[in-house]
């Protein structure tokens, strides 16, 4: 059902805000502008009409007098204006005009001096009052005006060429708004038409960015593709990772299949083949579970999840791990630390699968002795494995750490290896803020490192 709400294109909202906002700052412009002229105008003509009230002043203080003839008084007239001189009673004791029309006009006694504007028959009269003393007493009020007769026309000629200059700045603005989001919008409508086809096809693309123009929209459309790369990546890993366990169950599963097929087609009554065959379903059962353990630990340090964050003591730790894999393996494994405690925040069960991890993995590829360093200095504090076995062939070191990667196949089966442990072992030092480095050379062993911040914070 309708809502009854206007789709409005966001070019438009930004052409009709940007030309509502100009309307706004020239409407204010045009008042200031306006206000200023006829306060300028009056004022220049204020000035002109109290100098002359002054020079009449002083010529009535040099005659010693309070009024002037007619004949000194036209001398100070201009067109259409008006003199005259009024008692503190506000009676007019003389006047002068060019004008009859301001004779109209009633005078008004004031002891300051005022100026005051009045309309009359549509146009502007400005008249100014000064006092006229004796002996510090005040007589009188010299009191002049004058038709402003070009001010009206000036007033609607300056409102003609605002008016006229606002309507082509609105039109100027809104060809121009039109412009600037145009430009505003392409990456933005290059990134829905991307999002479109991705919606339709189903496959991720990134947009083609034409120009480098080192601002935000640039910015936008590089994130957007940067996202779309990592999706990418993430789908292509996904896809890799679905082929790799379903490789690595596939091989079980037959070998299970198989020797039910065996059993079904011999019976049960050859013991040996039925032995044989229970302990290779047995066998591969067990790896097909460990190996589902293995994906279901690896799926789980992958999660964001909140850790049980401690207080830690990484060498209490090693002498517990180490005395466990000592009882059931029968190895040699010596703890080195020169101080003590070494204590740190972190996930102690983590922790320790990460440590059992790497001691699993030493135990598996070297029958010589294994070695475990703790150190820590203001940073960081670091546990190094080491075994002095066949190692790692340099080029398959960068690829340790890939889901399923064994570096040797054959002797992963025989060892009983997911190829997993060292992809859980990463992500959980990557939870912790941490770092796992692996130094490797074949025929003489392995070092792995795991540097764990001394003060941890999830960020």
């Amino acid at each position: 059902m309708p809502s009854g709400r206007i789709n409005m294109k966001i070019t438009t909202k930004i052409n009709l805000i940007t030309t509502a906002w100009l309307l706004c700052i020239l409407l204010i412009i045009n008042v200031v502008v306006f206000f200023s002229f006829m306060k300028t105008t009056v004022n220049m003509e204020e000035e002109v009409l109290f100098q002359k009230a002054h020079d009449i002043i002083q010529e009535l203080h040099k005659k010693n007098a309070t009024t002037l003839t007619e004949d000194t008084l036209k001398s100070y007239l201009v067109d259409h204006s008006f003199i005259r001189i009024v008692n503190p009673d506000s009676h007019v004791k003389s006047q002068v005009t060019n004008d009859n029309h301001l004779s109209d006009i009633e005078g008004k006694f004031s002891k300051k001096s005022e100026s005051q504007l009045r309309k009359i028959r549509e146009e502007q009269i400005l008249i100014i009052r000064v006092p006229i003393t004796s002996h510090n007493d005040v007589v009188g009020t010299l009191e002049m005006g004058e038709r402003l007769t070009g001010l009206e026309t000036r007033k609607d000629i300056l409102l003609s060429i605002l008016i006229a200059c606002s309507a082509i700045a609105i039109i100027l603005s809104l060809l121009g708004g039109r412009w600037l989001s145009n430009i505003i919008m392409r990456p933005i409508s290059n990134m829905i038409r991307t999002m479109e086809d991705i919606e339709k096809s189903g496959v991720p693309k990134t947009i083609t960015i034409h120009k480098q123009t080192k601002d935000e929209l640039e910015k936008l459309a590089t994130t957007f593709n940067r996202m779309i790369r990592r999706l990418q990546e993430n789908s292509e890993k996904q896809k890799q990772f679905i082929s790799d366990a379903s490789h690595e169950l596939k091989t079980p599963l037959t070998v299970i299949r198989s020797y039910a097929n065996l059993i079904r087609r011999r019976g049960i009554q050859n013991e040996e083949i039925t032995i044989e065959a229970i302990e290779a379903i047995h066998s591969e059962a067990t790896r097909m579970q460990k190996m589902t353990e293995a994906l279901l630990d690896l799926a789980a340090s992958e999660k964001e999840n909140i850790l049980e964050v401690k207080s830690l003591d990484l060498i209490s730790l090693c002498h517990s791990i180490l005395q466990q894999f000592k009882d059931v393996y029968k190895r040699e494994i010596t703890l080195h630390y020169s101080q003590a405690p070494i204590v740190v925040k972190a996930d102690e069960l983590k922790i320790k699968q990460v440590i059992i991890i790497l001691l699993d993995n030493a135990i598996k590829y070297s029958s010589d002795k294994i070695e475990v360093f703790l150190e820590k200095n203001a940073e960081y504090a670091l546990i190094r494995v080491r075994d002095y076995g066949t190692g790692i062939p340099k080029e398959d070191v960068e690829h340790v750490f890939e889901r399923f990667y064994r570096v040797d196949k054959a002797r992963s089966r025989e060892t009983g290896g997911t190829g997993l442990g060292l992809a859980i072992a990463k992500n959980i030092m990557k939870q912790h803020k941490g770092e796992i480095k692996i130094r490797s050379e074949e025929g003489k062993g392995t070092e792995v490192d795991l540097l764990l911040p001394v003060s941890y914070t999830n960020q």
